[in-house]
């Protein structure tokens, strides 16, 4: 990782994990906010998962937030697929998915 400054690392992971809080709090409520609101919110906590941040501090932020480590899964699936995910729920997933695909595909 390149040398950035100790305060610009600090602010990008204080605003991770706020979003990272936001989103699993609005994941958890039982009061519902607009699909807008809820998607401006993914899309900044996106933002801030792209910026530079140390791994260690990173991978701490998304096992204590599961919200955001499936928008952070999401965003690297291409390079690395269901990674953070368990084996177990990475399989299931593919074949939830399968089924679906097929059951679309004979109507």
């Amino acid at each position: 990782m390149s040398a950035i400054p100790r305060e610009t690392v600090k602010n990008r992971l204080e605003n991770v994990i706020a979003l990272a809080r936001l989103l699993e709090r609005v994941e958890t409520s039982a009061v519902a906010i607009s699909p807008e609101q809820y998607q401006a919110l993914v899309h900044q906590l996106q933002r801030a998962l792209a910026q530079e941040l140390p791994y260690e501090a990173l991978q701490s932020v998304l096992g204590a937030h599961p919200a955001a480590a499936e928008v952070y899964e999401n965003q690297h699936y291409a390079q690395s697929g269901l990674s953070r995910s368990s084996l177990e729920r990475s399989v299931s997933s593919e074949m939830l998915a399968s089924q679906l695909i097929a059951r679309a595909a004979r109507k």
